[in-house]
């Protein structure tokens, strides 16, 4: 295994963790009607941070010619480091607080579920 590979493969997991942690913190402030905090919002920005660094780890593998064991690895990494930014944006426009811990909180679930059924995909 390369050290791509190996840097890929960990940061995957440590991504799951991360979003199943901010998916939990976020619906918990949703679910007292409790904006999300600072701190919240900089780990979600965070969070697609270094989705988009797992991309281009992706990538550079890819390019490197390692080759996923579906293709439909690549769409799930795609989707995940369009959809974060965009769901920030988004739920950042929105004038009732409560309403933007929904949208990261959802965005975190999904984006969980991306995560490891990119992982699955990936083996």
């Amino acid at each position: 295994m390369s050290i791509l590979a190996f840097l890929h493969a960990r940061l995957a997991t440590a991504l799951i963790a991360f979003a199943l942690i901010l998916a939990i913190w976020g619906s918990y402030q949703f679910i007292r009607h409790h904006a999300v905090s600072g701190g919240f919002r900089s780990s979600f920005l965070i969070m697609a941070g270094l989705t988009a660094v797992q991309g281009v780890l992706g990538a550079i593998e890819l390019a490197a010619g390692t080759r996923p064991a579906q293709l439909l690895h690549i769409v799930y990494g795609i989707f995940a480091t369009v959809f974060l930014p965009a769901v920030f944006t988004y739920a950042g426009r929105s004038n009732q607080r409560d309403r933007e811990a929904v949208y990261l909180a959802a965005a975190c679930w999904v984006v969980l579920v991306a995560y490891g059924r990119g992982l699955a995909t990936g083996h």
